[in-house]
């Protein structure tokens, strides 16, 4: 495609459709698979031994079905902000209110605690430089990766989802040598799975509640929708970018899982860093410097993500004067630059928050901000079942993309999501996120109520 902004194809909201087929599913790729799978994913094996691999299944099930119903929203209605602009026509404005600054509060506060988890990271490789510097260079390099255009920001993920995916194709590869006893100096088999009190040692609840805090390591994927309306073929684009995650989601997740639980017995000390703990079971040289590069990767691309996540939301809010009409407008490369810096001081001011305050209220915000992104979720499918059945009505061509054995599944996720919510109330551990969620989304019901009263109309 010509780079020439005189040439681009542009949208009608002005934006610059820049992206490609390969930078749209590199992107629901990569969002797919975060920091947290590297990381927080040790939590939940240990609270449920190897029958994590069911927890997230459960969770990524759920997360496929969200998908196909985003990807059939989104092959309709390819616009700015997404998700927001289905709930507003789906649900009314209340419910794009919401959906809206609940999105854009989740990643302003990833993009905080990507920011402080990657200087972390480059300091043990750089001890003697203070974490502040690295977490005020990071801030600083991908807020001007956005502010160049959206094609410099989808070449980046491109690259950072690439290293992904090579990094869990490879491990699963590695998994599958080894369990077949194909790996020198290592012992095949599957004893691991049970030989340490059973597949399920625990018992059922640690699975189901697994589940529950599995839910947050799958958000992300979500952002191909956003990214359509600045794709050069909106419809072909997001019917393939969500059929890549459908398809590959549960293969990295469940699958990566099992390779871990497979070769590091799940009650072992080294499981709090699985995957390192895995490749340095196989004897692989330098398994904490790769993985530590791998997970880096990881941190650089959520960080990236939802500087682009949070900016658009925030530039579809203020089109719809949910937010200050100032920040939708575009400059001329087609970047929402007002936008994109709102997010980011605030992105900045979390950063202090941390550091200033890490046992008080930046642990208010990390606590809220996974219930916030199940309740997006929620509304997600409560919108799709309203619009799946107006588009069926009024413009069954739209089509392009559909949910399966609609309205079934449909209600199903809904139902999952509606009694995850419900668990969280009684799993000691997921109280105080919910509480907290709940808060927040008070907060914002507040923040709709004096719109409503005082702000301007939405033109």
């Amino acid at each position: 495609m010509n780079n020439n902004p005189a040439t681009e194809q542009t949208g009608p909201t002005g934006l610059r459709r820049t992206l490609k087929t390969r930078h749209m599913q590199m992107i629901a790729l990569g969002g797919v698979i975060g920091a947290g799978l590297f990381v927080g994913s040790g939590v939940v094996i240990q609270a449920t031994g190897p029958a994590a691999v069911l927890s997230f299944a459960l969770t990524g099930a759920l997360v496929v079905l969200v998908m196909r119903m985003l990807g059939e929203m989104a092959a309709a209605y390819p616009a700015v902000g997404g998700f927001y602009e289905y709930n507003r026509l789906a649900l009314g404005e209340l419910a794009g209110f919401m959906t809206g600054w609940m999105y854009w509060y989740f990643w302003i506060i990833v993009v905080a605690l990507e920011a402080v988890a990657g200087s972390k990271l480059l300091t043990y490789w750089f001890p003697e430089v203070a974490p502040w510097r690295f977490t005020l260079g990071l801030m600083t390099t991908f807020t001007l990766l956005n502010l160049l255009s959206v094609r410099s920001w989808g070449e980046a993920e491109y690259w950072f989802a690439s290293v992904k995916v090579v990094a869990i194709t490879l491990f699963l590869g590695i998994g599958v040598v080894v369990a077949a006893g194909f790996w020198p100096g290592v012992g095949g088999g599957f004893a691991n799975l049970t030989a340490h009190g059973g597949f399920m040692p625990m018992g059922i609840v640690p699975v189901l509640t697994g589940a529950v805090a599995a839910t947050g390591f799958y958000f992300g994927s979500e952002i191909v929708t956003l990214a359509a309306a600045e794709s050069a073929e909106p419809e072909r684009a997001i019917a393939r970018a969500t059929q890549s995650v459908i398809s590959r989601v549960l293969i990295f997740y469940v699958g990566s899982i099992l390779v871990v639980v497979t070769l590091v017995p799940w009650n072992s000390g080294g499981i709090v860093q699985p995957y390192v703990t895995a490749l340095a079971a196989v004897h692989i040289p330098g398994a904490a410097q790769i993985m530590n590069g791998v997970i880096l990767t990881a941190v650089l691309s959520a960080l990236n993500s939802g500087l682009f996540a949070s900016s658009r939301m925030m530039m579809a809010l203020a089109g719809r004067s949910d937010a200050p009409r100032g920040l939708s407008k575009l400059n001329s490369r087609g970047v929402p630059v007002r936008a994109i810096l709102v997010s980011t001081a605030f992105g900045y001011v979390a950063v202090i928050m941390n550091y200033v305050s890490p046992e008080h209220v930046f642990k208010f915000l990390v606590d809220s901000y996974g219930t916030v992104a199940i309740f997006v979720y929620l509304l997600i499918a409560l919108a799709e079942l309203k619009l799946r059945r107006t588009l069926e009505r009024e413009a069954p061509e739209r089509l392009k993309v559909r949910m399966w054995f609609f309205p079934t599944l449909t209600i199903v996720a809904i139902v999952t999501m509606v009694a995850i919510v419900t668990a969280m109330a009684f799993i000691p551990d997921q109280r105080s996120p919910l509480l907290f969620g709940v808060i927040s989304a008070l907060v914002m019901l507040v923040g709709y109520g004096c719109r409503h009263r005082f702000g301007r109309a939405a033109g």
